[in-house]
């Protein structure tokens, strides 16, 4: 960014007119790290994308600034940015949420206004030839593609989400679905009279969720060569919310929603989802290797934030050992360790692998792999393989919360994560069982005996450790004080398992099915049984297992 270019942020900006006088027009939509100088100087509850704003400006990377009165926070930032004086220019167009006749005359009233303005700001005067060739007819992918819909997303999460699908990707978020150039303006037409024309055109755009009537955004998603949907929220703003509901009953197409902060940190968070939705739609073809190459044995290693996980099949298909240590410090080296004890157990040595499959957390930090392939498909395959009739997956994972399920075949047809916290995952267990001064161990048979239903309030691991601690000031016994977590975390599991329409059969993977009190407390709260095998903690690494299997 640099100070000679005009920024803006919605798509009912007037970027034509600020062209028409000599302008260099830019989406201020970049991620910003965190928003360290936006906290000194707004509301914390503002959406990240205002905060992003905000943080452009203060870091001295915006000079010139168009807003449109697109929502609350928009108007609150205009606010600040006045006070600040930070700006060179800064120009809010207040539009109306309408496409009618008045309203099309307000908007040209502003549009007016806005060419006084910043014809006053830089000495220029409106150029009609500059005017008609900033109109350009928008471009938009052609063929099978994936679209972005919902609230805008930053430029850095969109090239994350390009990298990531198996197809092109057309950005149909709010500001990027622009449709103004489609028309080019009529000859003839006296300044006033082409304002007039020109509000019809911004006005007259694919609307977005601001407008009252946003039916015409239906075209978006009807569109034959659209073959998936990735649904993006920013927290704390509700415009998009009804429309993901809309979609998910009305859309026969593949819908993944994410939600982001508006910072690069929270991005990376969303990887694996969209990793994960990618893999469901171009699932994984068997890949023919030479028979040279090893002796037919193949390995998946899941590297998981608290252990990594190996298992090792021979060329039947048939488990030869199953491996769960520490992770440690790096989750390279923890990889290195678990395949070595795998082998050794196996009697084994590293040149009779075939073909190896990496998977979990730290996935992408293992370069020994043949392929990398998200936990969530991992945990499907594995599961589909120790049970067929497997419909509903539940991995309580040390860092993030899974509920997957499955279609007949074993593939992923629906998933969800809790991911953005510690709440409900082994994480808060593993600190909760610290502050009770016991092991995981004794946490999970002293939660099958309680008596008295308490009710942990807080699913933060920071408050809920300060609920137990006062509980324990108040003598609870530790069996009460454990099944109140129990229940805490089985809600919040719960909650995911009807948000992804779970049915029967359920199966519980990774290391928290170990836990029997919050087995049978999760039981009761689904009202189902949850299959448990064996081999649950190593569902992910047999996954990967299978899938290397299928590249031998």
């Amino acid at each position: 960014m640099n100070g000679n270019k005009t920024y803006y942020v919605c798509k009912y900006t007037p970027v034509e007119l600020l062209a028409a006088f000599g302008a260099e027009c830019a989406n201020l939509n970049s991620m910003p790290r965190g928003f360290e100088l936006a906290d000194q100087i707004a509301h914390p509850n503002l959406c990240g994308f205002g905060k992003a704003l905000l943080q452009a400006v203060m870091e001295g990377r915006v000079r010139e600034l168009v807003l449109v009165n697109c929502c609350d926070t928009i108007r609150s930032v205009a606010d600040v940015l006045e006070d600040s004086g930070r700006l060179d220019f800064l120009y809010l167009v207040d539009a109306l949420h309408c496409d009618g006749v008045c309203s099309r005359e307000r908007m040209a009233a502003q549009l007016k206004g806005l060419a006084g303005a910043y014809g006053a700001y830089t000495g220029r005067s409106f150029d009609e030839t500059r005017f008609r060739a900033a109109f350009k007819a928008p471009e938009r992918v052609k063929g099978p593609h994936l679209s972005v819909m919902g609230a805008r997303m930053g430029t850095e999460l969109f090239e994350m989400v390009e990298n990531a699908m198996p197809l092109p990707v057309q950005n149909d978020s709010c500001v990027h679905n622009r449709s103004v150039g489609e028309m080019l303006p009529p000859e003839g037409l006296d300044f006033d009279a082409l304002m007039n024309w020109y509000a019809g055109e911004i006005l007259g755009q694919i609307p977005c969720m601001r407008m009252t009537d946003n039916t015409g955004r239906k075209r978006l998603y009807h569109d034959p060569d659209l073959k998936g949907i990735i649904y993006h929220t920013v927290k704390f703003c509700d415009f998009y919310s009804f429309e993901y509901a809309e979609l998910k009953d009305h859309a026969n197409l593949p819908l993944l929603k994410i939600e982001s902060d508006y910072t690069v940190q929270s991005s990376g968070q969303l990887l694996t989802r969209l990793e994960a939705f990618a893999e469901s739609l171009a699932p994984e073809e068997r890949k023919e290797r030479e028979k040279k190459m090893g002796k037919g044995y193949a390995a998946g290693i899941d590297s998981g934030s608290t252990s990594t996980d190996v298992v090792i099949l021979d060329p039947d298909g048939n488990v030869v050992t199953g491996i769960i240590l520490p992770t440690g410090a790096g989750a390279a080296l923890g990889a290195e360790r678990a395949l070595e004890e795998a082998l050794r157990q196996s009697g084994l040595k590293r040149d009779d692998i075939s073909a190896m499959v990496t998977t979990g957390y730290g996935r992408s930090a293992i370069h020994e792999g043949d392929k990398s392939i998200t936990e969530i498909t991992c945990h499907a395959r594995g599961a589909h393989y120790l049970d067929p009739s497997v419909r509903t997956v539940i991995d309580i994972g040390g860092q993030d919360s899974k509920v997957i399920r499955l279609d007949e075949n074993g593939a992923v047809a629906n998933f969800v994560m809790n991911d953005k916290c510690a709440a409900g995952t082994g994480r808060f267990l593993e600190m909760m069982a610290r502050t009770m001064e016991m092991s995981l161990e004794q946490m999970s048979e002293i939660g099958l005996s309680w008596r008295e239903d308490i009710t942990i309030s807080s699913m933060c691991t920071v408050f809920a450790e300060s609920e137990v601690v006062s509980l324990i000031a108040q003598n609870k016994p530790a069996g009460d004080i454990i099944h109140g977590l129990n229940k805490a975390v089985a809600s919040k599991t719960a909650s995911l398992a009807k948000r992804v329409g779970g049915e029967e059969t359920y199966m519980m993977t990774g290391g928290v099915s170990k836990n029997k009190g919050l087995v049978k407390t999760l039981e009761e709260t689904l009202g189902t049984k949850l299959a448990v095998s064996e081999m649950a903690q190593l569902c992910g690494a047999l996954g990967a297992a299978l899938f290397a299997a299928d590249m031998v």
